[in-house]
């Protein structure tokens, strides 16, 4: 159900594991065009699950060049936490809404500051990808006491007891990525995606979801095949950067959509 606090994260995601569907997680950075809240809607309307929203951050260093590019023209047009925040707010989609931004950016605001800002915007989650699992403690209770759900990435390389710790903790999903590296379209996935999905589905039942250099359809169809879903990023910022519109990347997705969806 939508009310003024969103979609909570990992209800939502269960559900549609439930019946019977991958999920489909789509991204887009906030403020990198006047009309990236009409893209939003649009991804939404075409089928995504749950929509990443990108705060940029002057130095994303887990990103590749088309969200750094997406970033930088986004702080170019004057975009910040408070104003992509502020944007969100009067919105009403029946998906949750998950921030993915940097650490550097929750701690200049104070973590209960920050955490209340994403809620009473609306947005159920938060991903900070270069928060270590050691330091991300206070961060997590203080999402946690503003109803915010913290989820966490885990790595090809990351070793079986911290896996099933960051298993434990998260909250939402569990993102895994699908190569070292940073974000970014590839040629072809990497073979540790099936392995990794298999280590954490056999780890966890949050919801798990894999990312990182989807392409297409038939990458998303081939990386969800051992998880429970499929995060598209610099696939349809691509598409924003290059001039197209809401309605483009809205074609992107039903495409990827009905890809997952016939399996």
């Amino acid at each position: 159900m939508t009310t003024a606090l969103g979609v909570a994260v990992e209800p939502h995601l269960r559900a549609v594991r439930d019946a019977g569907r991958k999920i489909l997680v789509t991204y887009v950075t906030g403020g990198l065009q006047p009309h990236w809240i009409d893209a939003l809607s649009a991804m939404v309307d075409a089928g995504a699950d749950l929509v990443e929203i990108g705060i940029p951050f002057s130095d994303p260093v887990m990103d590749g060049v088309t969200i750094q590019e997406a970033s930088s023209r986004a702080l170019a047009h004057g975009a910040n936490p408070a104003s992509i925040l502020d944007a969100i707010a009067p919105l009403e989609v029946p998906v949750p809404l998950v921030a993915m931004t940097y650490y550097n950016l929750v701690s200049r605001a104070g973590h209960r500051r920050f955490s209340a800002m994403l809620s009473e915007a609306g947005v159920r989650g938060a991903i900070l990808p270069d928060l270590p699992l050691e330091e991300s403690g206070p961060w997590e209770s203080a999402a946690a006491a503003s109803g915010v759900e913290t989820a966490l990435l885990a790595s090809p390389v990351t070793p079986d007891d911290r896996l099933g710790e960051l298993c434990r903790r998260a909250r939402g999903f569990v993102y895994g990525v699908n190569l070292m590296g940073v974000t970014g379209e590839r040629a072809s996935l990497s073979a540790t995606t099936r392995v990794l999905a298999k280590r954490l589905k056999s780890t966890t039942d949050k919801p798990v979801v894999m990312g990182f250099g989807i392409s297409g359809p038939e990458q998303a169809v081939e990386a969800a095949a051992e998880a429970d879903g499929v995060v598209v990023a610099s696939a349809l910022m691509r598409l924003f950067l290059d001039g197209q519109g809401p309605g483009a990347l809205a074609a992107a997705v039903a495409r990827i959509r009905q890809a997952l969806d016939r399996g």
